[in-house]
């Protein structure tokens, strides 16, 4: 599905259909950069979720730029790397595409979906949103790099499945989630010029 340069995925899906800890568990695997999208998502953007608010397409636009900054980081550094984004609409993951960016939507029923989030606790994302982020999603299309994997199973088979169908492997000197820093990126940073 991709050239010689590893992907970068985009793990994408309602909320509570498991992105966080399948794109945990991947970059685990892998030994690849892991960037959880809600965290990029302006303070705005979460005080209006957690007052039971959906998000317009003018809000997501500041935080989709952010993600895709990060997914072309990786791209033009060669590095490939996990990321977590809802990614509804194509539009939205028109902004996000790279050449090497491949989209693994996770799918699975309301109800399924409706108790996982019942059941978090450490979310701004109340069950309220669930109707209007269901409404919101538009599958990816047959033209779109894109693989769907069913949600309702343990995260470590749809993980393996994505692994499997992918072809997927470990990239000697990424960071994984057993490294020193976990998470942080493998791009290499330009040094900074002492100032005269």
């Amino acid at each position: 599905m991709f050239d010689t340069q590893q992907p970068v995925l985009v793990i994408m899906g309602i909320s509570g259909s498991g992105k966080s800890t399948v794109a945990g568990l991947l970059a685990g695997q892998l030994g690849w950069d892991l960037e959880e999208g809600d965290d990029l998502h302006p303070q705005e953007n979460i005080d209006k979720m957690s007052a039971g608010r959906p998000l317009n397409d003018e809000d997501r636009a500041p935080w989709l730029d952010t993600v895709s900054s990060w997914i072309i980081e990786h791209t033009m550094a060669g590095v490939p790397g996990i990321i977590t984004c809802s990614a509804l609409k194509r539009r939205y993951r028109d902004v996000l595409r790279e050449h090497n960016v491949i989209f693994v939507h996770l799918t699975g029923s309301t109800d399924l979906i409706g108790r996982r989030l019942a059941a978090r606790h450490d979310h701004y994302m109340p069950t309220s949103l669930l109707d209007s982020q269901v409404a919101t999603l538009e599958v990816p299309d047959a033209d779109e790099r894109a693989i769907s994997i069913d949600a309702g199973r343990a995260p470590a088979e749809e993980a393996a499945e994505i692994v499997r169908r992918l072809g997927l492997t470990p990239r000697p000197g990424s960071s994984s989630l057993g490294a020193p820093e976990p998470g942080k990126s493998s791009v290499p940073r330009p040094v900074p010029r002492p100032r005269t």
